[in-house]
């Protein structure tokens, strides 16, 4: 590509610029790095060596908002696993009650057509006749208490 030679005014340029950036640079005290040719002042750092500190402050950094984000999310998931330890043991009690209500319900239904089948027409009306005393009884009560609360 592109060669300096010599006597070109831009390698003594930028010799005038090592000493104006670099106020403690001799000249010859730099270390050659990487075999590049590149010198460093004294003390100071390459290029190279500041971008290699720079992402590895910000991957330090994103690994510690990376951890704290996992840290939030195993808190998470420990709650929803709780919670639906939780609402297991809620629906085990509910499904027991159920059963319990459907086997009070079957009894109840074998007794009633057991009656019905001994006792016929006199325990029939007994039931219907029991069971509009109860609407009739709701209702009012329904009426009773609708008036009076307004």
């Amino acid at each position: 590509m592109h060669q300096r030679r010599k006597g070109d005014s831009s390698s003594q340029h930028t010799h005038n610029n090592n000493h104006t950036m670099y106020p403690n640079y001799r000249g010859g005290g730099g270390v050659d790095i990487e075999g590049g040719g590149r010198r460093r002042p004294p003390g100071g750092m390459s290029a190279s060596d500041a971008n290699a500190n720079i992402l590895e402050q910000q991957n330090n950094e994103r690994i510690s908002m990376l951890s704290d984000q996992v840290a939030h999310l195993k808190g998470l998931t420990i709650e929803i696993g709780n919670e639906v330890r939780e609402q297991n043991s809620l629906l085990d009690g509910m499904g027991d009650g159920f059963q319990n209500t459907k086997d009070l319900l079957q009894g109840s239904l074998r007794r009633i057509g057991t009656m019905l089948e001994t006792g016929g027409a006199k325990h029939m009306c007994y039931m219907v006749g029991f069971c509009v005393f109860v609407m009739v009884f709701l209702w009012w009560l329904m009426k009773h208490k609708g008036t009076r609360g307004a």
